[in-house]
């Protein structure tokens, strides 16, 4: 697998920041090339041609609709990072869940 490159995004892209170390932490154990970086969702724009994956902080579900509506007609998978993932800040299930998404 090629590199990954994925970002995370919640409202100001501090606790998504806490998540995205937590990620680069585990891709590296794992020998990934993974880049993550995170970001607070009014950067989705500038960012769009450059990730293969965004992860969306759970709090922001309720733009989901209108992230799918900025990614149209790119190759990006999204996704709603799930709570605990989220709480728990556990890098290595978000790897995880990353390399199912690129996988599908």
């Amino acid at each position: 697998m090629d590199k990954i490159t994925v970002m995370l995004v919640c409202g100001g892209g501090a606790s998504s920041g806490f998540l995205a170390s937590s990620m680069r932490k585990s891709a590296k154990k794992q020998q990934l090339i993974m880049e993550v970086f995170a970001t607070s969702e009014s950067e989705i724009d500038n960012h769009v041609d450059e990730i293969d994956v965004l992860l969306v902080g759970p709090h922001l579900r309720y733009l989901e609709e209108e992230i799918q509506e900025k990614l149209a007609g790119k190759d990006i998978k999204l996704a709603i990072i799930e709570n605990d993932i989220y709480g728990s800040l556990d890098g290595e299930r978000a790897v995880k869940k990353v390399i199912n998404m690129m996988e599908e």
